[in-house]
């Protein structure tokens, strides 16, 4: 396979130069082809990719010119102009094959396409020619130069000759077996410099995590879903959370409340195994397609896939104008703002919210539920705050931090192997292996909060001090909390109070 973020030249002389993000399975057939020079670069090589690949192409042999397409993997125009564009929107050239119509841009010169607005044409220009253009695979790295771009589609070839944008396709059938709707549209993205910034923090994911508090406006902005959306989902037999890395592990924190909430079962898929094994779908479910990017390749197959078995798909990213809220029936942008970090943070904490809510409004009609529901709601009116407090331990967390091994850490409910593979299991599955690993000199993390399970979890932290270990404890605050248990059951603990006092 070929690497990722890679620049290719043909020669020293630049004669073709090719930027590539994502991955090409089939890059030695490319290769020949290329080689045999039995077809045109800038146009027929697109259609046989196969992988998840963005491509820009330019060439000394077509000045001014320059030539992008993507499949699988996000590809954003900018669009900066000192004066105002002709249209929002541009039209799609499309083959002969699909419309009778040639697909080069020489062939365009003088056309003019109707869409919606007499000025409207099938290249995207400015009233004056002073227009630039940025592609990137993220909007956020484009923002400090404008915040106008186009969402490609898969398989669109944009053309940028001699400051004038035109966007051609092969074909009108998208990947999801719907029609094309034939234009593109120019948006104005919220997004603030400021916000991709990283202040006075010695990396991003600091700031990420520190601005976890800001969950709060972000449940607060989301819209309620539509009378069609309820009514289907309130009839569904079964919930689907299907998404990859962290975005999976949002959706195993929340599986528990919204079986509870729903009274449904609910299935958690890796997104590659769900396809890997073809898995049965049917027409009255409901799958939930989590993505902070919006652009998982893996996420984004599965959707095509439940959506041509006619599941309802809800979306949940953090990307205005992602594949995924694009191709979704409905679904919920999280508002986390941007998130440079690769290990997801406040991003992980807001899809959490974002699931719970949606147990929340498949609970409200339902009377046996409503106390532990008010109970929930109360919990996200001051979970900012809490939040808040966790993140004032922060000279607490570092303390312990130096006692743990360079070699080994501890995450969850139980002991890992290494930093490299940190393991966290149920409190119930530590008899089941792990327990063997434990002596005093395996760190392990405990989190002793109130709930239903809690005495299965002390139980698990007995069996870790009978055999000499010495877990860092997080458990509530107060008189009410674990934090009496938890010195009773082991005098030597390593303790972390966190100020989760309502859940």
């Amino acid at each position: 396979m070929a690497k990722q973020l890679e620049t290719h030249r043909s020669d020293e002389a630049n004669t073709f130069l090719l930027v590539h993000n994502g991955i090409i399975t089939n890059y030695k057939d490319i290769k020949e082809l290329l080689t045999a020079r039995a077809t045109d670069i800038r146009l027929a090589t697109s259609s046989n990719y196969e992988g998840a690949f963005a491509t820009v192409v330019k060439s000394s042999k077509f000045p001014g010119e320059v030539v992008a397409t993507r499949r699988g993997s996000p590809l954003v125009i900018g669009i900066k102009s000192s004066t105002r564009l002709t249209t929002d929107h541009i039209p799609i050239f499309f083959s002969k094959e699909s419309r009778g119509q040639s697909y080069y841009p020489a062939a365009m010169e003088g056309s003019r396409m109707l869409v919606g607005r007499e000025n409207s044409t099938t290249e995207l220009h400015s009233l004056e020619p002073q227009i630039e253009y940025f592609l990137a695979s993220d909007a956020s790295a484009i923002i400090e130069h404008t915040n106008q771009v186009i969402y490609l589609e898969d398989d669109d070839v944009a053309c940028i000759h001699e400051g004038r944008l035109s966007i051609h396709r092969l074909s009108r059938v998208m990947n999801d077996g719907s029609s094309d709707s034939g234009i593109r549209e120019v948006h104005t993205l919220r997004l603030q410099l400021q916000q991709i910034m990283k202040g006075n923090f010695a990396y991003f994911m600091l700031k990420e995590i520190y601005e976890q508090p800001g969950v709060r406006d972000e449940h607060h902005a989301r819209p309620s879903p539509s009378v069609s959306t309820r009514k289907r989902s309130n009839g569904c037999r079964r919930l689907m959370l299907i998404a990859c890395g962290t975005s999976y592990h949002s959706a195993v924190a929340t599986r528990q409340l919204l079986e509870e909430l729903t009274e449904l079962p609910v299935v958690v898929e890796l997104a590659s195994d769900f396809l890997d094994r073809q898995t049965p779908v049917f027409r009255d479910d409901v799958g939930f397609f989590i993505s902070q990017s919006g652009e998982t390749a893996d996420t984004i197959l599965a959707l095509r896939y439940c959506k041509a078995r006619r599941a309802l798909i809800v979306g949940i990213t953090n990307t205005v104008g992602s594949s995924i809220s694009r191709e979704s029936h409905c679904g919920v942008h999280i508002n986390a703002g941007p998130e440079i970090g690769v290990a997801s943070t406040k991003a992980y904490t807001s899809q959490i919210v974002a699931l719970v809510m949606f147990g929340l409004m498949m609970s409200d009609d339902r009377i046996s539920v409503q106390p532990r529901r008010h109970a929930i709601i109360k919990a996200l009116e001051v979970l900012p705050e809490q939040i808040k407090d966790v993140l004032t331990l922060d000279s607490q967390i570092q303390e312990l931090a130096k006692d743990l091994p360079s070699e080994t850490i501890a995450a969850g409910h139980g002991p890992a192997p290494s930093a490299t593979n940190p393991e966290g299991i149920m409190a119930g599955e530590l008899k089941h292996g792990p327990l063997a690993l434990i002596d005093e000199h395996m760190p392990v993390v405990m989190i002793l909060t109130r709930g239903r399970v809690f005495p299965k979890c002390m139980n698990a932290m007995h069996e870790v001090t009978a055999r000499g270990g010495q877990p860092i404890v997080m458990c509530h605050r107060g008189r009410h909390g674990g934090r009496r248990a938890a010195r009773r059951a082991a005098s030597r603990c390593r303790k972390l109070w966190t100020a989760c006092r309502s859940c």
